[in-house]
């Protein structure tokens, strides 16, 4: 699994010009499910999102995770993320996992996220979604399991 998790502000998310998810601050965290990854893979992203220490505490220093701020999730399944552009300009996705396989480990990952007891709300799986972003910071964190 590989994650672009960003510290936001306001951030709305639609599908078809319906708002589908909003969030008022907390993480955008792009999710992509490499071919072969496994609900402990999930569940470790979900353990690492939940305690990454990427807001500012009183004296300025990035030291409080989302929970300790009270933030919300926004997990949104991006499978680009596993584009590799390495032979041409035309992104090979062949890592990334099939979408009936990687639709029930980005479910499972939500569901981990919320055993933290943080407010996780989703994107549509396959969807053309649009998503207006206020990125705080910008503070963007790339992880990968």
């Amino acid at each position: 699994m590989i994650a672009v998790i960003q510290r936001v502000r306001q951030t709305r998310l639609s599908v078809d010009g319906k708002l589908i998810s909003e969030i008022p601050f907390g993480l955008v965290v792009f999710l992509g499910v490499k071919s072969g990854d496994t609900k402990n893979q999930a569940e470790t992203l979900a353990k690492k999102v939940s305690a990454l220490r990427i807001f500012e505490d009183s004296a300025g220093k990035m030291n409080l995770s989302v929970k300790d701020v009270g933030g919300e999730i926004l997990l949104v399944s991006q499978f680009t993320l596993l584009g590799d552009c390495s032979h041409g300009n035309r992104p090979s996705f062949s890592n990334a996992e099939r979408p009936e396989l990687a639709k029930p480990l980005y479910e499972y990952t939500a569901e981990c996220l919320k055993s933290y007891d943080i407010t996780v709300k989703k994107g549509v799986f396959g969807a053309d979604m649009k998503i207006e972003q206020f990125n705080d910071g910008p503070v963007s964190i790339i992880y990968e399991i």
